[in-house]
């Protein structure tokens, strides 16, 4: 029975054996770790930590990049019994010390010197932590293969029992949530939450032992870190993208059968794809956005007719199909999540024969819900599809969606009171997200509870219904909008800066500099007309009145976005709380 994570390694033994369970490309050569040779390697790794010390139930806190090496240590980890701790390479040395503290981490293992660094500096505020590890060979720094020789000649019989003895309802992972607001709190998932999820979400994606996959979204999430594990349980390969920065030349490299994205990046590619579009000419330009056009009109099965199916079959052969080339030319899913996809999005690249399936869930629901699949009629754009099996939802009568199922969390590490709050009496977990069932069993979400507001005239906005439809205009990078007790909504905007350069290029304005062009009149007026445009969806009351245009780029580093690209609503009403001020009463 596959019940516990390690199960999910020894399933690919037995049935899927890899040559390339695990593949990283080291200088310039993609080379691969075979399944028993990942799991070998997790057997010294799980024994050594006992050598080192530390007993099963002890938190090992792993702060690295996607790579082979996380995988052997995540599995080490639970293979002796113990707590991994993932935490995001990009927070603060504040967030660092509030996280391995209240996790009381014994040992941290850390990818790079910069992050040795970060976390070397608060070793003396953290009383449980013994000892930093690095995975990068470096100079004077203990290497974590220190640990895996530690335990090269155990007897793999201490492991085994300490597995035999493991329940699927232990505790296995402690993942701290970035968090929009106040501080990260430590969600508790057990072997039964994780593997569970992994197991039933491959009925929605078209994976087998002989599929490929290219993995970049952050493991430290529970996103890519559950996906990771199915493509495990099914025997699919797993390529990791080398950075951020290389996942174009990486995609054609491997050419994945799948991936997980989130829309920022989608939104990125398509952006691309465009501005390449823009600088075609004569023919070959007006045939990419004949094609760009069809697809923004795509129905689902066939409803715009045959003569649009037609013109569309032609326009997957010219022009789509260098799209999907982009992408490694094999991709049969890709799986978007951690926040709204634009519907436009999930139409054009479904018309072009990139099947984007978005799914909803949270690190509380380990994390999958809901998600579209490719067969039994399970696409409908605009919702996160249907619940997986096994998992319940229903909307509360406020309009919160409310869950159930073997998925959902244990709890808040120490913080009984948090715990109580997101359950319902009857057990049910509440999400804080808004929606509603659409076509009988798909769920749509409206908006999120914390983020709705009411204007002085009583009328309730769901923000993100607003924010994802005015993303559309390539003027936009992000926005917020804001006007609880005001009037009328209006937006804060950290306008797409490439996108506006190339702009006032064209209609020969001297571009300055991000922080100047944004008090330009002409530029204020031209993106208004945009969002005015994008008004027209809505009731009169919901309409964005005014905006405010900022100098910077929000980012994770200036404090404005999570580490998975969310807005930190309420950083970002700090930092521009003068403008806001002017907005409604200048």
């Amino acid at each position: 029975m596959v019940t516990r994570i390690f199960d999910l390694h020894f399933h690919q033994l037995k049935n899927y054996p890899k040559k390339d369970a695990l593949t990283a490309k080291i200088n310039g050569e993609w080379v691969p770790t075979s399944t028993e040779s990942f799991i070998d390697q997790a057997y010294q790794f799980g024994l050594g930590l006992l050598e080192k010390g530390l007993n099963p139930g002890d938190k090992v806190a792993l702060i690295s990049n996607n790579r082979p090496e996380w995988h052997i240590i995540d599995l080490g980890i639970a293979m002796a019994g113990m707590i991994n701790v993932p935490i995001y390479p990009t927070i603060t040395e504040e967030d660092y010390r509030y996280i391995l503290n209240d996790s009381e981490a014994k040992l941290c293992f850390v990818a790079d010197d910069e992050l040795f660094q970060k976390v070397n500096s608060i070793i003396d505020q953290v009383s449980s932590l013994s000892n930093i590890y690095s995975i990068d060979k470096l100079p004077n720094r203990e290497h974590w293969t220190s640990i895996k020789d530690l335990g090269k000649d155990k007897d793999k019989k201490t492991l085994d029992t300490i597995m035999d003895g493991i329940k699927e309802t232990d505790l296995a992972t402690l993942i701290y949530t970035s968090g929009t607001t106040g501080r990260p709190k430590g969600v508790m998932l057990s072997h039964k939450n994780l593997v569970s999820n992994s197991v039933t979400s491959r009925d929605r994606l078209p994976v087998t032992s002989n599929s490929k996959s290219l993995s970049f979204l952050p493991l430290c999430h529970v996103y890519e870190r559950m996906v990771t594990y199915m493509y495990i349980y099914v025997g699919t390969s797993i390529y990791y993208a080398e950075s951020l920065e290389t996942i174009g030349d990486n995609l054609k490299e491997v050419k994945p059968d799948v991936f997980t994205a989130v829309p920022r990046l989608l939104e990125k590619v398509y952006d691309k794809i465009v501005a390449k579009g823009s600088e075609l000419t004569g023919v070959k330009k007006a045939l990419f956005f004949w094609a760009l056009a069809l697809g923004h009109r795509y129905e689902l099965n066939g409803k715009n007719g045959a003569w649009y199916e037609f013109q569309l079959k032609l326009a997957n052969k010219i022009i789509f199909n260098k799209w999907r080339e982009a992408l490694g030319g094999n991709a049969k899913a890709v799986a978007s999540g951690a926040a709204a996809l634009q519907p436009r999005l999930a139409r054009v690249f479904l018309a072009a024969q990139i099947p984007i399936m978005e799914g909803y869930g949270l690190t509380e629901t380990s994390p999958v819900i809901c998600v579209n699949e490719q067969e039994n009629d399970g696409v409908r754009i605009g919702t996160v599809g249907r619940p997986i099996k096994d998992v319940k939802i229903r909307i509360a009568s406020d309009g919160e969606i409310e869950v159930t199922g073997p998925n959902v969390m244990m709890g808040y590490y120490k913080n009984p009171e948090a715990t109580k709050e997101v359950f319902t009496e009857d057990g049910w977990f509440k999400t804080g997200d808004i929606g509603e069932i659409v076509d009988g069993d798909f769920l749509k979400i409206t908006g999120r509870k914390k983020e709705t507001f009411k204007t002085s005239g009583g009328k309730y906005i769901a923000p993100q219904l607003l924010e994802n439809k005015m993303k559309e205009s390539n003027f936009v990078e992000q926005i917020m909008v804001i006007g609880e007790g005001e009037k009328h909504p209006s937006a804060i905007i950290q306008p797409a800066f490439d996108f506006l350069k190339e702009w006032c290029n064209r209609k020969n304005i001297p571009y300055t500099s991000d922080a100047e062009m944004i008090k330009n009149q002409r530029i204020i007026d031209r993106i208004m007309k945009d969002i005015n445009k994008y008004n027209e969806g809505f009731a009169h009351y919901e309409q964005v009145k005014k905006i405010i245009l900022t100098p910077t780029v929000w980012s994770v580093d200036s404090g404005e976005m999570t580490p998975t690209m969310k807005i930190k609503r309420r950083v970002v009403m700090e930092n521009y709380k003068d403008q806001i001020e002017s907005c409604y009463r200048g």
